[in-house]
């Protein structure tokens, strides 16, 4: 049996835990954007996907991502690692001296964080059980391929995707495989199940804004495992990433909260938070690729671009609840391609930009790259929501949207006031009428999403 390092398999099993705590910390941030009649149902449908992907990466998602490539670098074996089979004594990943098990568990913690982002679009009127269906099929037909392409490299007599070893495209943590997927995705979701009643009209402003701040800083602890762990040691690599992590994080929070002093005339705790995501959403493809002056330059732009970009849904129409598009898609899209731009041979993935005098080669590559993740996620999504809207019934009911879905599909409520004042509401199971009666909520202190 080869030998194990084990400070490698330390780091990167400590990175997988911090990866985990991205879910949660999604869950927190997500949850404080929507409005107070359906904080748990924003949350549960993270903690379902956490539960369900875990699941089904385990059962065939690892195989169908980095088993051995059945299709010009399109899909990995779905039978060869069926269940892990074969696993639980090889200790021969790609990176070397690091159990594949390890490696497994990293990867389809990926897989979790970037299926739970998608809900983020389809905020306050999507059935609960139909997105837990949709869940596991966008895993199997979008994810699990586009892994494959990016992240599934060649080594050996190992043939991985086409995307990273034929193509040459540079994503070291997954701006296409996980951002440009998600906000893509959530793009054609949001539009096959329409406006939220009252969109353009009626104020949704996130309801609580300080579990939006606990989970904007709980996303950024986990993202340094999210970035850092990529490395799949404990290297010079690793710390670089952590570095340009930390300041691309700083420098998507500074310019989101610049544009909005500019614009609005203040800067908001919201703009805080959405400009950290913004400029860690930037920084995962790249980090590996940039100096730390380029990490700040990357994350930037990142927030000053995204901060703009979020209002595109009011102008074109379509409402992504809490911005997916605009912050992962776009974030995704200026991350990828500014590597084209701003990468330096200087940094571990030892390659130059267009402005390091790279030429325009590398950054043909990641337009490439990115076009045909955001083509591909956005089409076979939009498939997928279209069938499983006909079928099943993919958006609420007007009349439950209205009164709240957390009370109607989980009957609970984020905050029960009746409790705190003495007295103890029935929910009649099954009843609407029962359901309604209970539905005494806090008013929103509502500011939009924007």
């Amino acid at each position: 049996m080869p030998h194990v390092n084990t400070g490698d398999t330390a780091w990167l099993l400590t990175s997988s835990a911090l990866v985990l705590l991205m879910a949660p910390g999604l869950a927190f941030f997500y949850g404080g954007m929507v409005r107070a009649k359906s904080v748990l149902n924003m949350m549960m449908m993270t903690f379902g996907a956490l539960a369900l992907v875990s699941i089904l990466w385990v059962l065939f998602g690892y195989s169908l991502a980095f088993g051995d490539d059945v299709g010009g670098g399109l899909l990995g074996d779905p039978t060869q690692f069926l269940g892990f089979r074969g696993m639980l004594l090889d200790t021969t990943s790609g990176s070397g001296g690091v159990p594949v098990t390890a490696f497994a568990v990293f990867q389809g913690l990926f897989a979790v964080i970037t299926v739970a982002l998608v809900s983020g679009a389809i905020a306050d009127r999507a059935r609960f059980g139909t997105w837990m269906v949709f869940a596991g099929i966008w895993l199997t037909l979008v994810y699990a391929p586009v892994a494959h392409w990016v992240f599934d490299l060649s080594h050996g007599s190992h043939v991985g995707g086409w995307l990273a070893n034929r193509l040459g495209l540079v994503d070291f943590a997954g701006g296409t495989a996980v951002e440009i997927n998600s906000g893509a995705a959530g793009l054609a979701v949001a539009l096959v199940l329409g406006r939220r009643i009252g969109f353009g009209r009626d104020p949704m402003r996130p309801h609580n804004l300080t579990l939006v701040m606990i989970g904007a800083g709980l996303l950024w602890f986990g993202w340094f495992g999210f970035n850092a762990g990529s490395a799949l040691g404990a290297n010079n690599t690793a710390a670089v990433v952590f570095v340009n992590t930390l300041l691309a994080g700083s420098g998507g929070t500074l310019a989101w909260l610049l544009v909005e002093r500019i614009r609005d005339g203040h800067a908001t705790s919201l703009g805080a938070a959405s400009g950290l995501v913004a400029g860690l959403v930037a920084i995962t493809p790249s980090c590996s690729a940039l100096t730390p002056v380029g990490g700040i330059v990357m994350g930037a732009a990142a927030g000053a671009v995204c901060a703009v970009a979020v209002g595109l849904k009011y102008r074109l129409g379509y409402d992504d609840s809490l911005d997916v598009v605009g912050v992962h898609l776009v974030g995704g899209l200026v991350g990828t391609i500014g590597i084209g731009l701003l990468a330096s041979s200087a940094a571990p993935a030892a390659v130059d930009g267009l402005l390091y005098g790279g030429g325009l080669d590398q950054l043909g590559r990641q337009l490439v790259g990115a076009g045909v993740v955001l083509g591909f996620s956005f089409v076979v999504t939009y498939v997928i929501a279209s069938v499983l809207e006909r079928t099943m019934g993919f958006r609420i009911d007007e009349e439950h949207e209205v009164s709240g879905i957390d009370l109607v599909v989980h009957a609970e409520a984020a905050y029960d006031l009746h409790s705190a004042a003495g007295a103890r509401p029935h929910l009649g199971h099954g009843s609407t009428t029962g359901v309604l009666a209970a539905a005494t909520q806090p008013v929103d202190p509502e500011r939009d999403n924007a």
